[in-house]
């Protein structure tokens, strides 16, 4: 879907340009440098999404939205995967989406809430392509003993 965005964006910008080079060609010309740079800021973000997936390791989950942020939670404060939610009562209760647009497919309660700056973050939700091969490592990882490591 972050992709579809990227093409309505490009044709917005082109419609955008051409009706901006009609008034001014040199506003036009800034607006274009300035369009470039964010389309292709974009990219490398929406490539970056592959480069830096939701990872289960010894130090518990790193939840990443590409190169724009992360959280590390340790196993200690992950209390199990959700089987039912609706998306305002995460929002409300503290919520780090990583789908973005999408609507997540696999949501993890924290108890205790972990802290991201001033937030308090009780959930975390993501729109994984494998949800099953999540579920099932996380659950490889969960019966093993923090201590054990």
């Amino acid at each position: 879907m972050l992709w579809v965005l990227l093409g309505l964006m490009l044709l917005e910008t082109m419609v955008v340009h051409l009706l901006v080079a009609l008034w001014s060609v040199w506003a036009a010309l800034i607006l274009s440098v300035i369009s470039l740079a964010l389309v292709g800021w974009f990219v490398l973000f929406l490539r970056s999404l592959r480069h830096y997936p939701v990872r289960v390791d010894a130090q518990g989950l790193t939840w990443p939205i590409g190169f724009l942020r992360s959280l590390t939670v340790p196993w200690e404060q992950i209390a199990g995967l959700r089987g039912e939610w609706t998306l305002q009562e995460l929002q409300a209760a503290g919520l780090f989406n990583g789908a973005l647009i999408a609507y997540p497919n696999v949501v993890l309660e924290l108890d205790p809430p972990v802290r991201n700056g001033r937030r308090s973050i009780r959930f975390l939700a993501h729109r994984l392509d494998e949800p099953s091969m999540f579920t099932s490592s996380f659950a490889a990882w969960k019966r093993i003993a923090p201590s054990d490591f």
